[in-house]
């Protein structure tokens, strides 16, 4: 099939991770790259020297043979580019989050659903190795009966206008609602804003689901050391991913607790411990950016949907949201509308 032509809005910290994976793909082409910055804009065309280059997003916009806008702006120019992306007839691609508050994110999807173009949200991490991993093991069964998940995403920085959870939890939350394949029922959220307030900087994130299930996320940009680390604990076995380990990605543990059934009460309950071998597995180990963008262009040119379509985005906005309610209101528990 033909490649199909893309332009890069942003070229700041995340947009030349974009620009580099389009440019490497052989089904794109990048036709555009703008930023108002031109020091930025001079040393991307540098390296890309084919595509044009400017400072506004009405000249790609006008241009009839863009057919993807990727949008790597910061969060609060999501909406209106995204608008004039779709209103322009092109599919886009927008970077976490897909806007800053819930409303917002189904006007979007509402709008790119009646201009029948193909809205995508940038959540890179539904196509890291692991994550597909533990989705398999999960949606397989080989874990069993996940109790809960347990997620660490702290470092020291970088910090941000918008708060930790709006920069952070969306990783998380997207992995866990793509893992499990259903969004949480409630959410509550406990936040302390110690450097800049009232830009919160920590935060612990409670998820609830309906099956009693639980997910709790620690996000922060006060730690000393970078952690990215999830853990699920399961039945039959439990995962552990630890994004920063460079070889050794995800282990499974051949581990856990099994009761006696005949026990009638917790005084009676006896329970051993199963205590099993620890497997590392081989996981895909490409750049997930770089599926990404390969599967944006298999549901553009009409094959099965990409794994990042606009309401992906949209359920992520909708835990955030529950998320920084549940802050304002002293942690209490927030409903994730169905």
């Amino acid at each position: 099939m033909s490649q199909l032509n893309v332009a890069v809005v942003g070229l700041g910290y995340w947009g030349p991770n974009l620009l580099r994976n389009f440019a490497a793909s052989t089904s794109w082409n990048v036709a555009w790259i703008v930023d108002v910055d031109e020091r930025r804009r001079s040393r991307m065309q540098h390296l890309y020297p084919t595509c044009r280059a400017s400072a506004d997003l009405q000249e790609a916009l006008d241009d009839p043979s863009v057919d993807l806008v990727a949008i790597a702006t910061p969060p609060k120019l999501h909406f209106d580019m995204t608008q004039r992306a779709i209103a322009a007839g092109k599919h886009v691609v927008v970077e976490k989050p897909l806007a800053e508050e819930t409303a917002q994110a189904r006007a979007l999807v509402e709008s790119a659903e009646r201009g029948r173009v193909k809205l995508f949200t940038d959540h890179t991490f539904l196509y890291a190795g692991a994550v597909e991993a533990m989705r398999e093991g999960f949606v397989k069964g080989d874990l069993g009966d996940v109790y809960y998940a347990e997620s660490s995403r702290v470092n020291l920085g970088l910090f941000q206008q918008t708060n930790v959870i709006w920069d952070l939890a969306p990783h998380d939350v997207s992995i866990l609602n793509h893992i499990f394949d259903e969004l949480p029922e409630a959410i509550a959220c406990h936040a302390m804003a110690y450097i800049h307030p009232p830009v919160a900087d920590v935060a612990f994130v409670l998820m609830r689901y309906r099956n009693g299930r639980m997910a709790h996320i620690h996000l922060s940009w006060l730690s000393p050391v970078k952690v990215r680390r999830m853990m699920l604990s399961a039945s039959n076995r439990m995962a552990v991913w630890d994004d920063v380990d460079p070889s050794e990605k995800l282990r499974i543990y051949d581990k856990g607790v099994v009761r006696n059934p005949t026990s009638e009460t917790l005084s009676q309950q006896m329970v051993s411990y199963r205590l099993g071998d620890v497997r590392i597995p081989i996981v895909d180990s490409r750049e997930p950016l770089a599926k990404l963008v390969d599967d944006v262009y298999r549901d553009i040119r009409g094959g099965t949907p990409a794994r990042v379509g606009g309401r992906v985005g949209y359920d992520v906005v909708r835990c955030i949201e529950a998320a920084c309610t549940s802050v304002a209101n002293n942690g209490i528990w927030v409903g994730v509308e169905a």
